[in-house]
């Protein structure tokens, strides 16, 4: 039975199944995503995008929808729906959706009079192509069904329009029909295990809707491409599966092809399965390199978002040999000491102060897990030492150790630290200077790999790194740590310095290594129990603050100015509970264990088995953002592995 209920009256009303996306990804760049209902609401959404390298090394959006129509006895009835101008909805599919499971992959059940149809759909790993197996469970009249191919061939970002250059003539192939709209595109090859009749009545579909689209600010409406309909006839019992591929394929092999991905996928019988099948999705494999997508729909990589999300997403399923290829991976992108921000598209700046610090804690982790320090020492070691001199020699953006040990950065036209929102080519949060949870990082990766030096007899190291770790630890605490107010400044820019309450300390709270007292630490935790913790993580901000703003909506500019001011992270969770439990043992099991039940509500909630980019700061939580988030899922996961060693090892 599937861990994810829906209810025939949840199904049918729009409000509660539009707002509910489904996703699924091939672990190579391509992806599906739509509503529950069907019904695309963003431009992000369709059944076939995939990436289109020598285009603009972008994803792009082949196949919108499929829309299926089931003729009995000269009457039709089309199951598809869309959304046309304010609020006309045509056609209504979704009123004959009976059920919807969606125990190991979705699988819609719709009934028309005596007609149960069941429609299931699974994106084939590693190659770009989805297929869609239909099963006429019960009829009692001669069946057929219609089939037309809603087409767009343009980048996910953008919106087609029609035009009178689009390539309207179609090939056929074995079982179905090849097209591709623009050249440079891939041939979009659709094919049927069942030798279908295909009726060429070409036309576009004008002002389609996506009205997620409008509430961001951005331009909704689209003209789509319908080259005419496919027709099968059906009967009891029977099963066919339609395909939608860059490649064309051998048509009678597609129904084992089908059996063959299903039994790859997860099943989604419990929250953890839930999660676990998430994890997996973010996962790209170019045959070549192992990385991690930081988020779908529109994420590319994030090297930040990589080493925080990475051992929740395989350390969770015991996979190390997955961790250290990521690890590989990104170490090729190791440029003097720094990782690129971002990956993709040639984009090669190094402007995150934090990256190679998250990259050594997330080495660290890998350790903890192992324990194989003499093995991990060999592989990373160099890469570790040169990071830290890096920053001791000085980077970009004015990036380097100061004489108290700490580290600074002087530039006030970039965002460096993860809060890196900007509006009008500005940063929101300015934190120039020292940023708390950047030294607290680089006390805890000094620390480590002094511990790893150690155990390798790295001598060099050693009396490199003894007295840097004793300077950084005592001006740490001297400098952000306040015995007035109970907590640790956000920021010290010169004699400056920034008290407002953000969980960037909570990060300090909960590294192997950190500079604070278990009082200090203590303190800081119930400050931000108090202020910042929600069912679904920390908010960016306390709002008791005057800058926070809990809920996250209007326009792009407007939703910048919110991201890091009162919005709420996943991700941040597991350094609280890591933090709470090694402060209060025990006794703070119970607590922690509620805490965490927020996030088994939210599995249903914005993108069915998954957490969204941020949450409002404002009760409910709403998601928000990007439906589904690497990091987010990855601090999950390690969440409950630290709540569960806690309760194995103490």
């Amino acid at each position: 039975m599937s861990y994810l209920q829906f209810d025939k009256k949840q199904l049918v009303n729009l409000e509660y199944s539009v707002q509910r996306e489904l996703l699924r990804s091939n672990r190579a760049g391509s992806y599906c995503c739509t509503t529950l209902s069907g019904c695309n609401t963003r431009k992000y959404h369709g059944l076939l995008i995939c990436p289109v390298e020598h285009l603009d090394h972008e994803k792009h959006v082949l196949l919108s929808s499929f829309d299926e129509t089931v003729v009995q006895h000269g009457s039709s009835f089309n199951l598809g729906i869309h959304k046309y101008g304010s609020d006309v909805y045509q056609p209504k599919g979704h009123k004959y959706i009976s059920d919807f499971d969606f125990n190991v992959i979705p699988k819609t059940t719709f009934r028309v009079g005596d007609v149960v149809l069941t429609k299931e759909v699974v994106l084939v790993e590693a190659k770009q192509q989805v297929l869609i197996r239909y099963t006429l469970v019960d009829a009692n009249s001669p069946t057929k069904l219609q089939f037309r191919p809603f087409l767009a061939f343009r980048n996910m970002h953008t919106l087609s329009e029609a035009n009178l250059y689009a390539n309207t003539k179609y090939k056929e192939v074995e079982n179905g029909i090849k097209m591709r709209l623009y050249d440079g595109y891939p041939y979009l090859n659709m094919q049927f295990s069942k030798d279908p009749e295909f009726v060429p009545v070409p036309d576009w579909y004008y002002n389609i809707d996506y009205y997620k689209e409008r509430q961001r600010g951005y331009k909704s409406n689209e003209d789509l491409f319908v080259p005419g309909y496919f027709e099968v006839p059906m009967k009891k019992g029977e099963t066919i599966v339609f395909s939608a591929s860059t490649d064309e394929i051998k048509a009678k092999g597609l129904k084992r092809q089908f059996t063959m991905e299903l039994k790859k996928k997860t099943p989604r019988d419990s929250f953890f399965g839930c999660l676990r099948n998430s994890a997996e999705q973010f996962f790209v494999n170019d045959g070549k390199e192992l990385d991690i997508i930081a988020g779908y729909p529109w994420y590319g990589g994030r090297s930040r978002q990589t080493f925080v999300a990475l051992p929740g997403l395989t350390l969770c399923n015991d996979d190390v040999k997955t961790f250290e290829k990521v690890l590989k991976t990104q170490l090729k992108k190791l440029r003097g000491g720094m990782f690129p921000k971002m990956w993709g598209n040639g984009y090669q700046e190094t402007d995150s102060i934090d990256a190679p610090l998250f990259y050594i804690w997330s080495l660290q982790q890998l350790y903890l897990y192992t324990g194989e320090g003499k093995k991990l020492w060999k592989k990373f070691g160099e890469s570790v030492k040169d990071i830290i001199k890096a920053y001791i020699d000085g980077l970009d953006f004015g990036i380097k150790v100061a004489d108290n040990g700490l580290i600074k950065c002087r530039c006030d036209e970039k965002a460096l630290t993860w809060m890196d929102a900007y509006v009008d080519g500005r940063p929101v949060t300015m934190r120039q200077g020292m940023a708390v949870e950047v030294n607290a990082l680089w006390y805890n990766a000094v620390c480590f790999a002094y511990e790893l030096a150690k155990k390798n007899n790295d001598d060099e190291v050693l009396s490199l790194y003894e007295g840097l770790i004793e300077k950084i630890g005592a001006s740490f605490t001297d400098g952000f740590w306040s015995d007035e107010k109970g907590y640790l400044a956000d920021v010290i820019n010169g004699e400056e310095k920034n008290w407002q309450i953000r969980p960037n300390q909570v990060i300090a709270c909960a590294l192997p290594y950190s500079p604070l007292s278990k009082e200090q630490r203590k303190s800081i935790l119930s400050l931000a129990k108090k202020e910042l913790v929600t069912p679904r993580g920390l908010r960016s901000l306390s709002p008791r603050d005057p800058d926070y703003c809990g809920i996250s909506t209007g326009d792009a500019t407007q939703r910048e100015k919110v991201m890091h001011n009162g919005s709420v992270f996943a991700w941040l969770m597991m350094f609280f509970i890591e933090g709470y439990l090694d402060v209060h043992g025990k006794g703070g099991m119970a607590y922690v264990k509620r805490l965490m039940d927020g996030f088994d509500e939210e599995m249903t909630e914005h993108c069915v088995g998954t957490f969204s980019e941020i949450y409002d700061g404002n009760p409910p939580h709403k998601g928000r953002g990007a439906v589904s988030q690497a990091w987010n899922v990855g601090a999950v996961l390690r969440s409950y592995m630290i709540i569960e060693d806690f309760e194995t090892k103490k």
